[in-house]
C-alpha cells in the first residue's frame, strides 16, 4: 500500500531539495500541469515551450523527492522506444521538527505496555497456582513449586522486553 504523505522533520535531506523544487518555477509548473493529467516528456516540453533537457532535468529532481511518478500508462514511439508517462503523486507533505519525539514516544508507549503484559502474566499466574496450604501432599507440593517457579516468569518477561528496549535504543541511537 501506497504513502498517502511525505514525513520529512528539520535534518531530513530530503527537506532542502523539496525547498529547491518549491522555488524553482520551472518544476513548479511541471508539478502544476502534472496535478491535471499524465504526459510524457516531451508533451510537457511542448505545452510549456521548455528545451527537452530542461525538462528532463526537473522531472528526475521531482521524481527524486516523490512529488511526481511514472505512471503505469505508457506509449511506443515511432522509432518503437516504450515513453513513459508522468503524473503527480497526490500526497501530502509534512514537515514537522518533532519526528524525534515521536520516536522516543513510541519507545515508551513500547515500554509501558512491556510492562502492563508483564503485571497481566503475574496476574494471570497468580489466579493459575494459588497457593498451597501446608500439611498436604507430595503432589501438592510440587504444584506449590511450580507456583514459586511460574511467579517469576513475569520478572524475566519485564526484563526481556526492556532489555531489548535497550538493544534496539543502541542501534538506533544515530538515528534518534
Amino acid at each position: 500500500m501506497a504513502e498517502k504523505h511525505i514525513m520529512i522533520d528539520l535534518e531530513d535531506e530530503r527537506l532542502g531539495k523539496i525547498s529547491e523544487i518549491l522555488a524553482n518555477k520551472t518544476c513548479k509548473k511541471i508539478l502544476s500541469l502534472l496535478a491535471e493529467r499524465e504526459l510524457s516528456e516531451s508533451d510537457i516540453s511542448k505545452k510549456l515551450k521548455l528545451p527537452i533537457n530542461t525538462v528532463e532535468y526537473n522531472l528526475k529532481k521531482l521524481v527524486a523527492v516523490g512529488l511526481i511518478e511514472k505512471g503505469k500508462s505508457f506509449f511506443w514511439s515511432e522509432k518503437g522506444k516504450k515513453i513513459p508517462l508522468y503524473k503527480a503523486t497526490r500526497k501530502i507533505i509534512i514537515i514537522s521538527p518533532r519526528a524525534k519525539a515521536r520516536k522516543i514516544f513510541g519507545i515508551l508507549l513500547t515500554a509501558v505496555i512491556s510492562v502492563i503484559l508483564a503485571l497481566f502474566i503475574k496476574g494471570f499466574l497468580s489466579l493459575q497456582y494459588s497457593p498451597v496450604e501446608k500439611g498436604l501432599d507430595e503432589e501438592a507440593v510440587m504444584v506449590g513449586k511450580e507456583a514459586v517457579a511460574a511467579s517469576s516468569i513475569w520478572i524475566w518477561f519485564l526484563f526481556g522486553a526492556l532489555f531489548a528496549l535497550i538493544i534496539l535504543l543502541i542501534i538506533n541511537w544515530r538515528k534518534l
